[in-house]
């Protein structure tokens, strides 16, 4: 699978900041990629609770994923029967390819056509970006404090970057140097600096499941040009929940998740929809807009996270306010540009 570029300024491409709408309308993916970072930052809030009401992190993690697996499956069967009728809808984009810029091809290309890199690339999204990463992750979590987790968590945006411009040749801009800048100098404020960061178990787990997870951006971006957002979405839950099913039964603690207590699948059911949401919008906003931008979006999620645990009196927001203030500055600047650019292309779009 290559990845064609999405527009050129004589012989030279260049990509652009944003895809904007598609060609049947809708938001543009740096306006949802700023929802994605809502509901991220709302469920790292709920997760801080949740992950505390099932000892394994394991089973939490199936749990919640065969949850999001369920919504997901019923929002694309909804989003088919809306489209019927309302192709321009947000439910009729969501189960149908983008028709942006970016598109590589016209119509989507039929699965009894995919060659074995396509497979390939499904089967890491699913198996790896929705199972192991997971698994990896809620280990290390539980291993470490959750300060150095997030920073390392954060770190999504630098090892996106890094495979976005060799993989996906898109092109860092002074803007995006600029925010990449910013919000790691944000990141650092909020770690309390580097100097405590270590290579112990659980801070190694949850870097190597960030680093998966970049992987996994690169691969659904290209995946994305002509597969939808919720076949891709559901590909990734449905899998991945599959996998973790079959790690729990060969780790021999699958009867774990059949014997949850009310409180425990009540946490289960809230996680998995925050899931849902969150993994459906990402891979719209992926599909609509570059992996560098979106992932940089992303990092805003932490303002939200550090305003709810203000608000509920469990971190004070003082000693975090000049990594807030960076990070929110950093994020600004990625939607400030994005907002340019489609601006740019609705002026140029009238002049022709």
């Amino acid at each position: 699978m290559t990845v064609r570029p999405i527009e050129r300024h004589g012989d030279v491409r260049t990509p652009r900041a944003d895809d904007s709408r598609s060609a049947a309308g809708g938001f543009s993916g740096i306006a949802v990629a700023s929802m994605t970072a809502v509901i991220s930052g709302l469920s790292v809030f709920v997760n801080s609770y949740g992950v505390h009401s099932i000892a394994a992190p394991s089973v939490y993690t199936t749990a919640k994923n065969l949850v999001a697996t369920v919504i997901l499956a019923a929002g694309a069967l909804a989003g088919r029967a809306v489209s019927r009728r309302r192709a321009d809808s947000a439910a009729g984009r969501f189960v149908t390819v983008n028709r942006g810029p970016e598109s590589g091809r016209a119509t989507p290309v039929s699965w009894r056509t995919w060659g074995l890199a396509r497979w390939v690339g499904l089967a890491y999204v699913g198996i790896v970006g929705g199972g192991i990463a997971f698994v990896l992750f809620f280990d290390g979590l539980a291993d470490t404090t959750a300060t150095p987790a997030a920073f390392w968590r954060d770190t999504l945006v630098l090892w996106v970057a890094i495979l976005a411009i060799p993989l996906l040749r898109e092109r860092l801009t002074w803007w995006n140097l600029t925010a990449i800048g910013v919000l790691v100098a944000g990141e650092i404020a909020i770690a309390g600096g580097v100097g405590h960061l270590s290579t112990d178990r659980g801070e190694l787990l949850v870097l190597t499941a960030t680093v998966l997870w970049a992987v996994e951006v690169v691969v659904a971006k290209v995946l994305l040009h002509d597969m939808a957002a919720s076949v891709l979405a559901l590909v990734r839950m449905g899998i991945g929940a599959l996998a973790l099913v079959i790690y729990l039964a060969a780790s021999g603690a699958l009867h774990l998740l059949i014997a949850f207590s009310a409180d425990q699948i009540g946490w289960a059911l809230l996680t998995g929809l925050l899931l849902a949401a969150y993994v459906g919008t990402w891979m719209t906003a992926l599909g609509r807009a570059r992996a560098i931008d979106v992932t940089s979006v992303l990092v805003g999620s932490a303002v939200v996270t550090a305003l709810l645990q203000a608000a509920a009196g469990t971190s004070a927001l003082a000693p975090h306010v000049l990594g807030l203030i960076l990070i929110l500055g950093g994020t600004a600047t990625v939607v400030w540009a994005g907002r340019r650019a489609v601006t740019a292309r609705r002026r140029q779009t009238v002049r022709g």
